[in-house]
């Protein structure tokens, strides 16, 4: 194993998966408590992403354990057929497309105007987005072997 071929990009793009992964533990949505109507799925008071999305918990830790397989790939110097990071920004922009649109587009809980968005929902939305820098600057410092013409 060489750690020292880890570069700023994998780096960058390990901190924004540890980032996305601790946000889904940390309080997402906190319902409005002067208004009595505000709940989610009945209840009130902060809630986490990993309380609310039970389907869409499991895509984000995915997401989440990508950087680390980005790091895994690079200290053991596999050979790949895409540059690497590459993958690990097309699944963090999948993420962020996620994040963003629970967050943003369609709140859980009603009234959706007394649900507000705490600090775990910014931290993993931040991690979504150095996940793809991260990615994409690995991507970037990879050379791609040329083929001759014809050659698939």
């Amino acid at each position: 194993m060489h750690f020292g071929r880890l570069g700023r990009g994998e780096l960058v793009a390990a901190v924004g998966g540890l980032l996305l992964a601790i946000g889904l533990f940390a309080p997402w949505y906190r319902t409005d408590p002067s208004n009595p109507n505000a709940d989610i799925d009945g209840a009130t008071g902060d809630f986490s992403a990993w309380d609310v999305h039970t389907a869409l918990r499991w895509l984000l830790l995915a997401a989440a354990i990508a950087p680390l397989i980005l790091i895994w790939i690079v200290i053991r110097d596999h050979e790949l057929s895409w540059a690497r990071g590459e993958m690990t920004a097309v699944v963090a922009i999948a993420a962020f497309g996620l994040v963003a649109y629970t967050g943003l587009l369609d709140r859980p809980g009603e009234p959706k105007g007394a649900i507000s968005l705490q600090w775990g929902y910014w931290g993993a939305l931040l991690g979504t987005i150095l996940m793809v820098g991260g990615g994409a600057v690995a991507a970037g410092q990879t050379e791609r072997t040329r083929k001759p013409p014809g050659v698939l």
